[in-house]
């Protein structure tokens, strides 16, 4: 999506567009401009830093491994002064983690390569629960054997994409190792940008401005910059949307080296970069999540008892913000989007009627591209199919409403209907009230 906008944005860019680099002209297939089920692609760390190291990105000697006897060999395969062991769930602060195995910490630092294997001994094939994680942990199935290297100074780096500036852009502070967030709130003169030109790329000035920014020094200044360009490179290979460094660090010994790295891509592009997508990690995903994008539907669960059905994300949390203030608790939002679709009703029913939590449904469907009258027949449908036992309370607003309201009204369906949002947020938590 972000390199869609990019392109049609460019300011003069009617013709420009001709001279891109083939990798940004290749046409999209039709398929790419709809509605993507996707949310983002989650890749483990080690994923990532494969996808730096195939770039020439200088990361840490590292090897996976899925048993502990692959562990300990990894380890002594390294040779190195000192190991890490991590964990590898896609989820942060593992550091601090519990595993249900008794093991503390989902990152350990060794000098012994035996003492790996008795590690990972107690990581894999048990939940480890993290600040970010569900009550009951998630299994650790892969861990990651990695060279321990010394940090002399951290910085943070970031190539992501800039609608203001309608492009790529790079974000550096010599403040790394850090919440970036913190940097910028308390001292924002540590936090340096360079606009790229998508035509030029990252120009050597550049790269030497934002080595010097961060606070390379000698021959780390070129080693930085080096670095810089190579992240770009990376960038630009997978159809990235954001790569942030953090640390991006400089050892000792004089070397620069990405230590950790956050890649988002754009989903878009996953008919072109088949290879990164196909290295998602499903198992982690929530059961229902991935059900509904089967049909084209957004859904994220939540703890209440109040599932919401709407078309568009915005509309959707301000449904759960209303709810919310009339005393009711959400269950979920599910999200139709705008290629509204009869079997996508009867399923998001399906899915919602399924969830134990629920005890009423609002559906809040507004605006001009979604077709009242579809939504319509797919609630009367799944009513009558699904034998929907919760209350029903419906808000329709857009295209063919008047046909859509006929249609629910000579449906004989208990279906309440409700004249704005703030009636069907109250409709719908008074339902419960009389239970």
């Amino acid at each position: 999506r972000c390199r869609l906008q990019l392109l049609l944005c460019v300011p003069g860019g009617r013709r420009r567009l001709l001279c891109l680099p083939p990798h940004l002209t290749r046409p999209l297939p039709m398929q790419s401009l709809q509605s993507n089920p996707r949310r983002w692609l989650n890749l483990q760390e080690y994923q990532s830093k494969k996808l730096m190291q195939d770039s020439g990105v200088t990361v840490q000697r590292f090897f996976v491994a899925e048993t502990p006897s692959a562990a300990l060999e990894a380890a002594r395969k390294l040779n190195a002064k000192e190991i890490v062991l991590k964990a590898q769930i896609l989820a942060g602060g593992r550091g601090k983690g519990v595993f249900n195995s008794g093991l503390k910490g989902g990152v350990h630092l060794t000098k012994d390569p035996a003492v790996v294997g008795e590690l990972a001994n107690k990581m894999l094939g048990f939940n480890l629960t993290t600040k970010q994680t569900p009550k009951e942990g998630v299994k650790v199935k892969t861990v990651m054997v990695a060279e321990a290297l010394d940090i002399a100074r951290e910085t943070y780096f970031a190539i992501l994409m800039d609608r203001s500036c309608n492009g790529p852009v790079m974000v550096g502070s010599p403040q790394g190792g850090v919440d970036i967030e913190e940097v910028a709130a308390k001292t924002p003169e540590l936090i340096f940008k360079e606009v790229i030109d998508i035509f030029e790329g990252v120009r050597d000035e550049q790269a030497l401005r934002m080595a010097v920014n961060l606070g390379f020094k000698g021959p780390l200044e070129r080693q930085a910059a080096d670095q810089i360009k190579k992240l770009y490179d990376l960038f630009l290979k997978v159809d990235a949307t954001q790569v942030e460094v953090n640390p991006l660090g400089e050892t000792p010994e004089g070397r620069v080296v990405c230590f950790d790295a956050k890649i988002n891509f754009d989903d878009n592009a996953e008919f072109r970069q088949k290879d990164v997508f196909a290295m998602e990690d499903m198992t982690e995903s929530d059961p229902t999540e991935m059900e509904a994008a089967k049909y084209d539907l957004k859904y994220i669960g939540l703890d209440g008892n109040i599932a919401c059905f709407v078309n568009g994300a915005g509309l959707a949390m301000a449904t759960c913000d209303i709810i919310d203030l009339h005393g009711g608790k959400p269950a979920n939002f599910l999200d139709l989007g705008g290629g509204v679709k009869e079997n996508q009703v009867y399923q998001a029913f399906k899915l919602l009627s399924a969830d134990p939590k629920v005890e009423a449904i609002l559906v809040n469907i507004f605006g001009g591209i979604v077709n009242c009258a579809i939504v319509a027949k797919g609630i009367t449908k799944a009513c009558r199919e699904l034998e929907l036992k919760v209350p029903l309370v419906v808000r329709l607003e857009g295209t063919n409403v008047q046909e859509a309201k006929r249609i629910l009204s000579e449906s004989g369906l208990p279906i309440m209907a409700a004249n704005d949002l703030d009636d069907a947020a109250r409709k719908a938590v008074a339902s419960i009230a009389k239970k």
